[in-house]
């Protein structure tokens, strides 16, 4: 990876350096606004629209699973070009990507076929896969106390659209049938307008590159012997392994109990628009705390949040199992918590991953332990639906929060490992 001379007084300026981080940080910021919309619409009525068309509930968790499973391949490649060619690229095909399989799924109800609908969910994966891996591209020019904090804020803003999506349901299925598109594939429109708009805002904006001058600096910075290097340029593989787990492990009782929930909910005589609007809190919870997540994991540390984002998520497990699936109040209330245990262990896990990760494959790291996060969510929307087709959806709750608590230990033993090196 080349640095040529239009970027190298980025190289040379901290200064410049400092502005271009900032600018990286509104960049990123305004994409994901766009991103946010994308991702909702398989969230919401991804479910739905599976049993409307297989005419059973049996596989309605299979859509979650096909759009993680696509998101976990898309993570794997967005990371190696974004490490190859820099973060501009990287993003902005995978959004570019999301965004033919959202209108895939489009098609897919117009014309009634399952096979392309199960084809453009995976392609649709790409947008989901790109919206989260975009979070690292704040970290890039951050210092060690940034990090958490800038990872925050791509997430935070990511809210604006993830919110309005869902709640966008029964506008976009009011424009969908004026053009004689079913009902439940109206949202998947607004996913494919605005993933096409997060990349192509990405591919004309998001330059210089911040991978691509971070990387320069960092490859100066080991070349120089005179400079005292204040930070260690090797792979901390425990704590890479602990973040991944953290993440993982959140992805899965997160997307289990949420890709679920609207089937739950309309078996117990919900509306569409009061689906659409626990899942648009659900959504708020994963992103708004954001930048106070951000602060907390970069002051009280990664492993007392990530912590307490496994207890969070045992309580959304512990209330979702004990509601009546008729209150409203209660449904809330779970998919909140369920947002905010996810939230926490994702910023946690991320700012470990980027600080065990060494500069010059970061994106290639971050890419892999995508992927494992991608297939966790894949694991974890397959199995929802089988749970609650053999059992209910209590049980699949419960064991959800249950199987949460696992992030305790393995805090603890990474930070004794850790401790001992």
């Amino acid at each position: 990876m080349k640095a040529d001379t239009s970027i190298q007084s980025y190289i040379d300026s901290p200064e410049k350096q400092k502005k271009l981080y900032n600018r990286t940080l509104l960049i990123v910021v305004i994409s994901q606004m766009f991103g946010g919309a994308g991702l909702a619409a398989g969230i919401t009525v991804g479910a739905l629209l599976a049993e409307q068309m297989l005419g059973t509930n049996a596989l309605a968790g299979l859509p979650a699973a096909l759009f993680t499973l696509g998101s976990a391949g898309a993570a794997l490649v967005v990371g190696r070009l974004s490490n190859r060619f820099g973060r501009r690229t990287g993003l902005a095909a995978g959004f570019i990507t999301g965004g033919l399989g959202s209108a895939g799924v489009v098609l897919a109800a117009v014309v009634g076929s399952v096979p392309l609908l199960f084809l453009s969910l995976l392609i649709y994966g790409a947008g989901t896969a790109t919206n989260l891996q975009a979070r690292y591209a704040g970290t890039d020019l951050a210092t060690k106390e940034q990090r958490g904090t800038a990872v925050s804020i791509a997430m935070f803003s990511t809210t604006f659209g993830a919110v309005a999506g869902p709640n966008l349901v029964d506008v976009m299925g009011s424009f969908a049938l004026s053009i004689g598109v079913p009902e439940l594939a109206g949202p998947f429109i607004l996913s494919a307008a605005a993933f096409l708009l997060a990349g192509i805002f990405l591919f004309i904006f998001l330059r210089p590159d911040p991978f691509i001058i971070s990387f320069k600096i960092n490859e100066l910075r080991q070349a120089s012997e005179s400079e005292v290097i204040t930070e260690p340029f090797y792979s901390n593989k425990k704590l890479i392994m602990t973040g991944a787990f953290i993440m993982v492990i959140t992805q899965i009782v997160m997307v289990a109990i949420m890709t679920m929930t609207p089937v739950h909910m309309g078996d117990h005589g919900h509306t569409l628009r009061a689906i659409g609007f626990v899942i648009g809190l659900h959504i708020a919870a994963m992103y708004l705390p954001s930048p106070l997540t951000g602060i907390l994991v970069d002051k009280i540390g990664r492993p007392a949040m990530a912590v307490s984002g496994g207890l969070i998520l045992l309580a959304s497990g512990i209330v979702a199992a004990t509601a009546p699936g008729e209150s409203f109040l209660m449904m809330n209330l779970s998919l909140i918590l369920l947002g905010l245990g996810w939230n926490f262990g994702l910023i946690s896990g991320t700012a470990l991953i980027v600080d065990a990760s060494d500069p010059s494959t970061r994106a290639k790291t971050q890419g892999t332990v995508d992927v494992f996060i991608a297939l966790g969510g894949a694991t974890g929307g397959a199995m929802s639906g089988m749970i609650v087709a053999g059992s209910n959806f209590e049980i699949l709750s419960i064991t959800g929060g249950l199987l949460s608590l696992l992030l305790i230990p393995m805090v603890f033993w990474s930070m004794r490992e850790n401790s001992r090196s």
